[in-house]
């Protein structure tokens, strides 16, 4: 409840204008009983027109401000808790944005996005609960009980019973129903997870027929959610009913202990009976803002993992801004994922020149893009340095390395909009002339056969566009940012033989003004390049020229042959 009240405390000025029109109104509500005993006790007993007139005017008065101080406090509490929702939403966003991939990993997109939408979202409930609700009915629960103790005397040890009754039962409320409401979020989390896998993956779902497998894992997420939610609604259940019970039960013994009031005393009794029903009311209210507070606060603990996690990489006391040529250097590199039970690199030791242009090959899982995330920053080496132009990675300032580097991956991610906007992503101020350059270097000549050209407008992903033309945007893109050093990840695995050399051509024409490094499963795309790394699960077979590895390297030697053919290799 910590991180609720600090946010609150950012709109205490609205927060406190709010509870003073919510105190108002429970004035107002508390008042009215009391006025009508005056008009029943002083006025209708004694045929006085007058005081029943007068007493109505000032119960019209008393209704009018409790109705405008209703209105007042609901617009107040809306105000605030939309503004804290939003800022817990920016800041969580924006917390995120400063993790590293390995925090994200642990804590898991899904999970985010849960935390970051509907744990939001129950706090918001909260909040505006405690504004127009909470705060309102404590005050008109212990407002009533000392107007029915000051109007009748005899019914304060009903009253006391009562209130101890009460409190005992939410309290065992909040204490069974909290860890249950945590459930309900990680269960959540769950459901929102395999619906986010299905709709990523919804192309390979329907290629392999495998709806039904994906409904199957659905259904167990939804019936899991369902089971953890039930159990907790059931809490409420049990206890809301057992509440109201205690109340009523109240006011039956009042009504009991009243038989014999005097008839001139009929109009308090008729207000210990609105009274009575008050703090029934506020005793509901309570109970369900309690239980509102308890999915607050296991949301509020979710939220506050997010906001507490700190980068697992450390940020440098004095990051450095060095002049960046493309000088890279790995010396004796290990590098472990969390939780996994082996090195995905082990001891990669080479050193690429300023200018060169290096292949990386190797079989599916042999650490080439985990090479590649390690140069980008994006995880520190567990043994080792990584030098770029005589700089540890790990001292420089992580924006300005990544300026300076470009990455097409071959999973071609693009945005929704259109081509120019997409491109600008490299570069935000292109002229028109770089997007054509770009775009002629990745052969995305397409793009002046669509209508609109380059503001043809792009489904998400672009779902309008196949694949080996998502592939040469997202390299147009990474050309348009003129990087020092240039990663091709698998980029042209989607293209033919004919694009492929065509962009391969265009690409050896920046040689000398940036280092590429081409990862690539075919050795056609690889062995034109200045010299050739080549990975076998984690460990490097290989570094060098395409006849030095086929004379040195055996893996290399095997993936040539396997593609190519052992006939070939002289050519």
């Amino acid at each position: 409840m910590k991180l609720i009240f600090q946010y609150i405390r950012r709109h205490i000025c609205i927060f406190l204008i709010s509870t003073m029109f919510l105190t108002l109104e429970a004035f107002a509500d508390l008042l009215q009983p009391t006025f009508m005993s005056y008009i029943v006790d002083r006025g209708v007993q004694n045929a006085d027109v007058r005081k029943i007139l007068s007493y109505g005017v000032i119960m019209l008065c008393i209704v009018l401000l409790g109705a405008v101080s209703a209105v007042m406090r609901n617009i107040f509490a809306s105000r605030t808790s939309q503004a804290i929702g939003k800022e817990l939403r920016r800041d969580m966003y924006h917390h995120v944005q400063t993790l590293s991939l390995e925090n994200i990993d642990r804590l898991q997109p899904a999970s985010i996005i849960t935390r970051i939408t509907n744990d939001v979202a129950q706090i918001q409930d909260f909040i505006n609960g405690i504004m127009r609700i909470m705060f309102k009915a404590p005050v008109t629960c212990v407002g009533a009980i000392i107007l029915i103790i000051f109007q009748t005397p005899r019914q304060a040890p009903v009253m006391i019973l009562i209130i101890l009754t009460v409190a005992v039962l939410i309290l065992g409320n909040v204490k069974i129903g909290y860890p249950r409401f945590g459930k309900v979020q990680n269960k959540l989390d769950r459901l929102n997870g395999v619906t986010r896998e299905f709709l990523t993956s919804v192309r390979v779902v329907k290629a392999f027929n495998a709806e039904s497998e994906e409904s199957e894992k659905f259904n167990t997420a939804s019936y899991e959610l369902a089971a953890a939610s039930t159990e907790a609604l059931q809490v409420m259940a049990v206890f809301f009913p057992l509440i109201n019970l205690s109340v009523n039960l109240g006011i039956v013994i009042l009504l009991w202990i009243s038989k014999n009031q005097d008839s001139s005393q009929i109009g308090k009794l008729m207000a210990s009976i609105n009274y009575m029903t008050q703090v029934l009311f506020s005793v509901t209210m309570i109970s369900n803002i309690i239980n509102v507070a308890v999915r607050a606060m296991a949301s509020s603990r979710r939220i506050q993992e997010v906001l507490d996690e700190k980068p697992a990489q450390a940020v440098p006391e004095h990051p450095l801004e060095p002049e960046i040529h493309g000088d890279i250097c790995f010396e004796h590199v290990s590098f472990a994922y969390a939780n996994a039970g082996k090195d995905a690199l082990h001891d990669i030791d080479f050193h690429i020149k300023p200018g060169e242009t290096i292949g990386i090959i190797g079989p599916t899982g042999s650490g080439k893009t985990t090479l590649i995330n390690l140069i980008l920053g994006f995880y520190d080496a567990r043994e080792g340095r990584i030098l770029i132009d005589g700089c540890d990675v790990r001292q420089i300032d992580k924006k300005w390395l990544r300026n300076a580097i470009a990455v097409a991956p071959q999973k071609a991610l693009l945005f929704s909009g259109t081509i120019r906007e997409n491109l600008l992503w490299g570069n935000s101020k292109a002229t028109d002339e770089d997007l054509q350059r770009a775009a002629r270097i990745a052969c995305a000549d397409f793009i002046q056969k669509t209508e609109l050209g380059y503001d043809t407008v792009l489904g998400q992903g672009g779902v309008n566009l196949s694949g080996g033309q998502k592939q040469r945007l997202s390299l147009a893109r990474a050309l348009l940012r003129n990087p020092r050093i240039l990663i091709l990840d698998d980029c042209t695995s989607a293209l033919d033989a004919e694009t492929e050399t065509a962009v391969l051509r265009g690409l050896r024409g920046l040689t000398g003004s940036m280092t590429i490094l081409l990862i690539s499963q075919r050795i056609s795309t690889v062995r034109k390049a200045d010299r050739i790394l080549c990975l076998d699960q984690g460990e490097m077979k290989g570094f060098g020229t395409h006849e030095e590895l086929l004379a040195s390297c055996p893996l290399y030697r095997d993936i040539y042959d396997s593609q190519i053919g052992g006939d070939n290799r002289g050519r």
